[in-house]
């Protein structure tokens, strides 16, 4: 009977294989919107920011190729002072550094590499494609993401991203000076006088 041992095993792997439905993510530029599909139908789907002009996220075929929980961009991040105080938000890695300060790395949070350096993140969406080529999405729709598919997963890019631009900021109004308060002498040499009752 143990003969047939390796057999069985072998025939319950291939099974079980054919009964968990094939995952598949699909990425539409122009929709601005990240898709994961079971067995060809979507099951969730989330809004993203894509690449920015001059940063365009690649289109094609790819796959899931790391999954990183806690990633860190060795790319990309911001520059801060001694005090840890901001100085610009938006840095590469090799801008040279004033004295004093670091760069700092960027998170991504729940990382799915998929073409180089690009992948799908937890991030900031303003409502445009504004990343430097990754997709960024809502930090429980990239966790949903990151614990459901595996290594190997089909990703799939498409579509033009949208022509958009940051919106403009308005401008701010000069605010009306505030006048000098009035002495009490003045009070009373600009008051009406009243007149006198008719009697």
């Amino acid at each position: 009977m143990r003969p047939f041992l390796p057999l069985a095993i072998l025939l319950l792997t291939s099974i079980v294989g054919q009964a968990a439905s094939p995952l598949s993510i699909e990425i539409d530029l122009a929709q601005q919107k990240a898709f994961l599909l079971q067995d060809g139908k979507i099951v969730y789907e989330s809004q993203i920011s894509s690449g920015r002009p001059n940063h365009r996220t690649p289109t094609g075929n790819f796959q899931v190729l790391e999954k990183d929980p806690n990633h860190l961009s060795s790319l990309y991040g911001k520059i801060v002072d001694a005090d840890g105080k901001t100085l610009v938000r938006d840095a590469d890695a090799d801008m040279p550094l004033p004295p004093g300060a670091k760069f700092v790395q960027a998170p991504m949070k729940n990382f799915l590499r998929f073409d180089g350096a690009t992948g799908m993140h937890s991030g900031y969406l303003p409502g445009y494609p504004a990343s430097h080529g990754c997709i960024r999405m809502p930090e429980v729709r990239a966790a949903l993401f990151f614990d459901i598919v595996e290594i190997g997963t089909p990703v799939r890019v498409f579509g033009k991203p949208p022509e958009t631009t940051p919106p403009e900021r308005p401008a701010k109004a000069t605010p009306t000076p505030t006048p000098a308060p009035r002495k009490w002498y003045q009070i009373f040499s600009h008051a009406t006088p009243t007149p006198a009752p008719a009697r």
